[in-house]
């Protein structure tokens, strides 16, 4: 079964707040055994355009990755962050 990703792309228009979305979303990740590989670490734009934070988030499979995102624990956290940053959020399964 391959892995699956969320990737995020993010700005962030109020910091203090959105860090209250990073501590909420814990268990989420936590239950899902999400592993960060980047989060919002040094960007270099080589074609198009990016946002300030980006993010990848490995999760075992594609149903880990969904379940995690539609959590109970994660929709708190999700309704932190929506009114603080603009992005996209997308889930791409990998590859075996």
């Amino acid at each position: 079964m391959p892995k699956a990703y969320w990737i995020a792309r993010v700005d962030v228009s109020d910091p203090e707040t959105y860090k209250s979305y990073v501590e909420t979303g814990k268990p989420a990740f936590a239950r899902y055994n999400a592993k960060f590989l980047t989060r919002g670490g040094r960007t270099e734009v080589l074609e198009g355009s990016t946002r300030a934070r980006n993010v990848v988030i490995e999760f075992a499979s594609m149903e880990d990755a969904l379940a995690c995102y539609h959590a109970p624990e994660y929709a708190a956290a999700r309704a932190i962050r929506q009114p603080v940053s603009e992005g996209e959020w997308i889930i791409v399964e990998g590859v075996e």
